[in-house]
Formats: structure tokens, sequence, C-alpha cells
């Protein structure tokens, strides 16, 4: 399906800024779907001179009269006139009469959308961007309670800044969509001074639970919220204008160990505010998860340091027992065993600076060759590594076999290809078509017919990468013209 910028780009009539402001538009459209108790749909005009929906929310406080969604579609006959009526005049527009949608009565409202210049300024956009209609079903009619009409109220007020250019506002600051109130978590209503004139029995459950005893309406929010907060140290700067329904802020209020999230939009008329409606919703379980998440990366981010550090003083034991050694054999054993560890501390050390188990594999691999230098110190060579393209961020489960790999091939190609003399050892990587593709080539000696595969480094490989990282691997050798190691990794062995 199409997302709400490529159906409008696709009708070449809005403009960036245009754009912006229904994507704004669209991440309340839930919002205002249970507010009303009705379907909501958004159209933007066409060069043809039609209309084509680019956004649809379904209520979950009633039945959808739509089952199947509207986005990508043209606009049915029996609402083009209305909408065209709406866009033309800049005015909202209702039925004179029930309309009828596969033979359910409904009601449709038509709702132009003007968008408000940036920087404060009062005038809109000279005629509307877009028009929301929404459709409502009648055939459940009944008398509606209390908060079915307050909810109701709450819509229409919302409607009528979105035709003036009030809603969204764009100095509200944008915040996770998760954890977000909704209406039916908690719905509170405040008047202009900031007093309570309706609290949904959500709302109200959620205030009870942090201590508050009484009953909300006809109480100011400001100081039912002080009285809760008395004794705490750290409060949110922005609570008071979130609690008096000033600015559309978003924050979060602790008290008896339960925490409640209030969001407020700020009701106004003719740019005048008027009141304000503050969305409820206890994240207590939530923010415990948060947390008890954070304290989990913080504790896994200790056992990869600590892993490090273990791993940096066993290659650090078996650097000291290489040079005790009098055996070449025993210390070239010895020292690569060192590289090896060396190679695997690196990827747990940049696993130790982040929050996720996602490593930038370039800045692993530009550590690891620094290891190299002393491969070919010891071999009276000059090695030169030169490394293109990306390998891009790879999981933690694949850094380290990748890591070890290119340490041995890298490590192969300065003793055996280039050793006792100057050379170069390039190392290039590209992802393309769902494959990362890594080629170790140096201008070496190149291996003698049979080589391939005999050393233990030469399985070492084999190993992590056809078995772990279930790849492929092939040498090319042309003796004295040096060796090239291709390796391809697919990518969704790699979960990306």
């Amino acid at each position: 399906m199409s997302t709400l910028s490529d159906l409008m780009v696709a009708q070449g009539r809005s403009s960036v800024a245009d754009v912006e402001w229904l994507h704004l538009l669209v991440a309340d459209g839930q919002l205002l779907a249970d507010l009303a108790f009705a379907d909501i749909v958004l159209w933007v005009p066409t060069e043809s001179g039609t209309f084509i929906a680019v956004a649809h929310s379904r209520p979950s406080s009633a039945a959808t009269l739509f089952y199947r969604d509207f986005v990508g579609q043209r606009i049915k006959p029996e609402w083009t006139q209305q909408v065209t009526q709406a866009f033309e005049s800049g005015q909202i527009v209702d039925t004179a009469a029930p309309d009828w949608y596969e033979e359910t009565p409904t009601r449709v409202r038509a709702v132009p959308v003007m968008r408000r210049p940036p920087a404060g300024d009062i005038a809109t956009t000279p005629q509307p961007i877009a028009v929301i209609t929404r459709h409502s079903n009648l055939s459940e009619a009944r008398t509606p309670s209390r908060q079915e009409l307050t909810f109701n109220q709450c819509a229409n007020d919302l409607f009528a800044m979105i035709a003036s250019g009030d809603f969204p506002d764009i100095s509200a600051p944008s915040g996770p969509r998760r954890g977000a109130p909704r209406a039916s978590d908690g719905l509170i209503r405040l008047d202009v001074d900031g007093i309570v004139t309706f609290a949904s029995p959500n709302g109200l459950s959620a205030f009870n639970r942090m201590g508050f005893a009484g009953e909300l309406e006809g109480e100011s929010l400001a100081e039912v919220t002080t009285a809760l907060l008395v004794g705490k140290l750290i409060v949110d700067e922005s609570l008071p204008l979130v609690v008096t329904g000033r600015a559309p802020w978003r924050t979060d209020i602790e008290a008896r160990g339960v925490t409640v999230t209030l969001r407020t939009i700020p009701i106004r008329h003719r740019g005048d505010r008027v009141g304000a409606i503050v969305l409820v919703r206890d994240t207590t379980e939530m923010r415990h998860q948060e947390q008890e998440l954070l304290t989990k990366d913080a504790t896994i981010r200790e056992i990869h340091h600590r892993v490090k550090n273990n791993l940096q003083t066993v290659a650090s034991l078996l650097r000291i027992q290489g040079r005790r050694t009098h055996s070449d054999v025993a210390r070239d054993a010895l020292n690569q065993a060192m590289r090896r560890v060396a190679a695997i501390a690196v990827v747990h050390d940049t696993l130790s600076e982040g929050l996720d188990q996602i490593v930038d594999f370039d800045d692993v691999f530009d550590r690891v060759l620094l290891l190299i230098a002393e491969v070919a110190s010891g071999h009276n060579t000059t090695a030169h590594p030169v490394k293109t393209g990306s390998f891009g961020s790879l999981p933690s489960a694949y850094a380290t076999p990748l890591a070890l790999a290119l340490t041995e091939l890298v490590t192969n190609a300065v003793e055996h290809g280039l050793a006792g003399r100057d050379g170069e050892v390039e190392i290039s990587a590209k992802r393309r078509d769902g494959v990362l593709r890594v080629k170790v080539r140096d201008n070496g000696i190149g291996l003698a017919e049979g080589k391939v595969g005999a050393g233990l480094g030469t399985q070492i490989v084999r190993t992590l990468v056809q078995g772990e990282l279930g790849g492929t691997i092939d040498w090319h050798t042309l003796e004295g013209e040096g060796t090239e190691v291709t390796i391809e990794l697919p990518l969704r062995w790699l979960n990306q």
C-alpha cells in the first residue's frame, strides 16, 4: 500500500509543507475517529479535479462502516459534491439527510483542512489543502451517555480547529507514539481556567491510583496534581503547562509508584484558547518494562566490557608466553592465537559502547587491521592494507565470526603472500541484491596448487564462513600473481 507521501507526490498538487502538515494530522487520525465514534477519511485533490483517499482511520469506540480500506481509491460519486463544496468554500459541510452506504444510514461531515504557515503567522493558506470526511453510523441510534456526548463535543471542537488551521499544532513536540494516551485510556475536559468539567471513568481511576480520593469534576487539575507531587524533588518543568491546558505538551507524573502520562490539546476558537482536552493513560507497567530493559542493556554492556577485558588479558598472557618460548613453531602458534583472541576482543569492546546488539562493522574491521602491523613486522614485511566499500551494520552474532575470518585471511595474505617483501592487501566490501560480498586480494607470490585449505587458518575460515554464517568462500590463486579470496554472505542470514 502506498504511503501518504507517495500518494500526495503522485497527485502533484501538494507542497512539502502540505505533506508535513497532513502527516501531523494523520498521526491523530485514530484520536479523531475514537472521539467521533466514526470512520475518518482524508482526501487530497488531484490534477483531474477529483479527490483521492490518502488515509483512513477506523474507530475503536464503535463499529466501522467500511471493512475495506479507502487509501489509494478515488472518491465515490455520492460524496464528491459535498467534499468539493467543503474544499472550494473552506467551510464545514454536513449532509442535509442521512446518506446510505450499503443499506446502512450514515451521516457524512466534510471538513476542510487549512494549514497555518510557520513562524506564528495567524493567517492560513488561501484555500484548503485537503478535506476530511467523518462517516457516522446512524443504525445504532440510542440515547447517548454523557461520556459519548462529551467525546462528540471534543471531536466537533477539533474538527472546527482543523477547518481554521489551529489543529494540528506545529509547536507541539514530537514524541514516540508508544505509550501515548488514547481517548479510551482516559479523557479530562478543562475550561479556560483549568477547572475540570468532565472526567471519564478511566481518567478518574488513573488519578485515584496515584492517591487522589475525591471527584475531579469541579477541581483545578493543577491543584490536584500539585497535591499528589508534594515532596517530589524532580518535577517536569512542562507539567504546569500541561495540567492547566495552556500548551500542547505531553509529560509524565508519578506518585505512589504509579506513572501516568498526560497529553494536553488546547481547544481554540478563532485563535483564542477556550479550554483543553487532557488525555490520560496509566503507563506504570510500560515504564517498569522500559526501566528493566535499560537495566538489562546496562548489564549486557557491562558483560561485554568484562569479556573484552578478560580476552585482552588472555591475549597478553599469550604474547608473554610467546616471547619466552624458544621454539619458532610454538612462538608462531601462540602469536596466531593471541591475534584471534584480540580480534574477538575488538568486537566485544564495540558492543560495550552501544545500547543495542548491532555493530558498525567498518569500525570494527578498521581496528582489527591494526593487529596486522604486528604480523608484518614479525616477517620483515611492509604491508599496505587498503579497504574499499562498506560492510555496514551487522548483528553481534555475526560480527564476531566475520571479524575472526577476515583476520585469518589478511594474516595469511601478509604471512604467506607478502612474506619478506613489500606489497598491498586490498579488502573490498559491497552489499548488493541481498548479499554481502567481501574480497581479500594481495599482490604477493600466490599459493601453489594444493595448498588451499591445508592450514589451520584456512580451516577456521571455512568453518566460520560456511558453518556459522551460512556463506560461501572461494580462493583464486595464480602463482606469482597474488591471491584473491571471495566471501559471499546472504543477508537473510543476518536478519537484515
